[in-house]
């Protein structure tokens, strides 16, 4: 349980500081955030315990480790940070340096993301950085430690993504995921830790700006990581209740699928700083009512207004920062999240105009259903309830990536998750297009020699036979044959006309995009494919396993979730805007468009299938076949799950 002496109201960064509620209260107005708080309130006995049943309910979902498990995190940070060292003398012994000065010269390990802020769940990778002295080269890290990291028995699923924005070394260490980068700073020694035992304490401050001084774009890029996350932990005013509090949103929105960053939804960062904010303009409040007020302040931001946790600050280094006054591109941006430490960069830029929207109406939703557990009409466990995609829209286009073996898989979907962005803004900008929502979710599907060639989706979580998956197959004609596919479901909604949409060029250009960079990237290999298909919701059984329709058909016959209820409507403390009952955009129509699909089979419509195999792209159309609309069966506005029946491609 959650006691009421452990919600103090002092920031966690300064624990023996002794002040009055009164000064305290001064200091949170005078310096948290951009805009003084909106209520200095503490917590009353009911938010106490709406606290300690948030937490209860959180607790079934794996957000907190056990203490074997975080020992174990400290294990594995410990044996890479020896790692580093080693290296770095190695290194600094080839280029002819004293053995003296190379035992000296140091280099370090720091941790970035969910796990530095402190809210990592259980199996979550953690976020680090190689920081180097000046003589040790990014290409030496890619090269010679590369190298010796492959030597390590602990060390699984290694791989190097040199060109990448941010240059990063991927693996599993010894059972824990771990995403390294590398900054090489302009100083001859990097200072080590002090103090012993499981806790040293860092002497060296990544926050300061003069380290970034005659530093390349790449390193500062890389540096930013941990500078983000410590300024953000510097500028909450209790680290507990931010703690608590982001946890919670984190499993709420990727219950909710808004968590991706690379899909143009958000990211860690992204979350932690809105709730950073909330928690600035409620310094006093407990997670509970910071839960409530998040979904309170963001259900009705008035975006592209920006969310800053800081005046910016005036440093002039010479490196672009968000700035729309002076940078046209920056206001076109719109959910702009700004990174609070030098140099400020949005942290949201992937958002399109369909994430934007799916985003809000999440937001909206989830103030409806904490207006009701905080009048005790419902529990917890009612928020992190997730939604069922695929019974939202009526018409989908599937992504499948497909490669001969299972290690070439891994970079291959890497590859077309970081496109798929550019397909959805695509995808807006034609006009009858209302929303192009796509799936975080990247399903796996079954081994295809063992479905008769055809892709079926598992359930997450589900490991895929490891059975023959990374031997080559060859057939007849000496051919690669794919066997390992992952997808990816975008939910379509239409506007309200009769029209023929034509989606054959969008898909087409994005193929030929993601082919082009694996091509000059060196990764195509023979076997893999990627095609895209039109599917409507009645055939998602062709791709996905019985256990995943299950929630569809539940929320067709009468789903438990009540789609009536408007608990917003019952608060005096501020008066709600006028809404209509709870449901989703996709739901809101039952308009149809008129089809002319192309049909490999007479099981499926594909609204354009471009297959990439051996360097070759190929488009392949097939007849038409005009189909009839479909009958509106929707008995409520409520449960109809898209604006279309049908979609005509030509």
């Amino acid at each position: 349980m959650w006691p009421a002496s452990q919600y103090s109201h002092t920031n966690q960064h300064a624990p023996n500081a002794v002040k009055s509620n009164d000064h305290q209260n001064q200091q949170n107005l005078k310096t948290l955030g951009m805009t003084s708080a909106i209520s200095m309130a503490g917590p009353k006995p009911i938010d106490i315990e709406k606290t300690n049943e948030l937490k209860d309910a959180l607790v079934p979902f794996g957000v907190f480790e056990s203490e074997q498990e975080m020992h174990h995190r400290m294990e594995v940070l410990g044996a890479l940070h020896r790692l580093v060292r080693q290296w770095i003398r190695d290194e600094s012994l080839r280029k002819n340096m004293p053995l003296s000065v190379a035992e000296t010269v140091g280099g370090n390990i720091y941790t970035f993301g969910s796990y530095r802020l402190g809210v990592h769940h259980r199996g979550a990778d953690i976020d680090a950085l190689c920081v180097a002295p000046r003589h040790i080269d990014r290409c030496d890290y890619f090269a010679s430690f590369y190298e010796l990291l492959k030597t390590q028995p602990q060390v699984k699923d290694l791989r190097a993504v040199e060109d990448a924005f941010v240059p990063v070394i991927k693996m599993n260490f010894d059972g824990i995921e771990i995403d390294l980068l590398f900054a090489r700073l302009a100083l001859k020694e990097i200072p080590g830790k002090k103090g012993s035992g499981d806790s040293p304490v860092d002497s060296f401050d990544l926050r300061d700006d003069m380290l970034l001084k005659n530093l390349d774009q790449k390193c500062v890029r890389s540096l930013n990581g941990c500078r983000v996350t410590d300024e953000i932990l510097r500028l909450v005013p209790n680290i507990n209740n931010f703690r608590l509090t982001l946890r919670a949103i984190k499993l709420w929105a990727k219950r909710h699928g808004i968590y991706s960053n690379t899909l143009g939804y958000l990211g860690g960062v992204s979350w932690a700083m809105l709730v950073a904010r909330t928690c600035q303009l409620y310094p006093n409040a407990l997670p509970a009512t910071l839960l409530h007020k998040f979904f309170l302040v963001f259900s009705q931001w008035k975006w592209p207004q920006p969310v800053l946790l800081k005046q910016p600050d005036s440093v002039n280094l010479g490196f672009p920062v968000w700035d729309p006054r002076v940078n046209v591109s920056d206001r076109f941006h719109l959910m702009p999240i700004i990174t609070p430490a030098y140099p400020q960069q949005n942290s949201t830029f992937n958002v399109s105009a369909s994430t934007r929207t799916v985003i809000m109406e999440e937001f909206r939703l989830g103030l409806d259903v904490t207006d009701e557990i905080m009048l005790g009409k419902c529990g917890w466990e009612r928020l992190f309830e997730a939604p069922h995609f695929f019974s939202r829209y009526k018409h989908f286009i599937v992504l499948l990536a497909s490669s001969a073996r299972a290690l070439d898989q891994l970079q291959w979907c890497g590859l077309i998750e970081s496109k798929i962005r550019h397909l959805i803004t695509t995808l807006e900008r034609n006009p009858h297009i209302t929303i192009a929502h796509v799936n975080p979710e990247c399903y796996n599907s079954v081994p295809l020699n063992t479905n008769n060639g055809q892709p079926l989706a598992l359930p997450p979580g589900i490991a895929v036979s490891s059975d023959n998956v990374n031997e080559i197959n060859k057939n007849e004609e000496g051919e690669v044959i794919a066997n390992v596919c992952s997808m990816w479901f975008i939910g379509l909604v239409f506007d309200k006309t009769n029209v023929n949409v034509d989606l054959t060029y969008d898909i087409s250009s994005f193929t030929k995009a993601v082919h082009y960079q694996a091509e000059n990237t060196n990764m195509l290999r023979e076997g893999m494919t990627i095609e895209a298909r039109h599917v409507r919701r009645k055939q998602l059984h062709q791709f996905l396993s019985p256990s995943l329709l299950i929630k569809r058909e539940r929320t067709q016959s009468g789903t438990k979730r009540k789609h009536d209820a408007h608990p917003a409507s019952t608060l005096n403390t501020h008066p709600p805007a006028p809404v209509k009952k709870t449901k989703r955009l996709s739901e809101s129509s039952t308009d149809e468009v008129s089809i002319l699909s192309y049909n490999d089979d007479s099981n499926s419509s594909n609204v354009v299938e471009v297959n990439i195999q051996n360097g070759n792209a190929a488009n392949h159309s097939q007849e038409t076949d005009r189909n009839k609309p479909t009958d509106k069966q929707m008995a409520k506005p409520e449960h109809s799950p898209s604006t279309s029946s049908t979609i005509a491609c030509t």
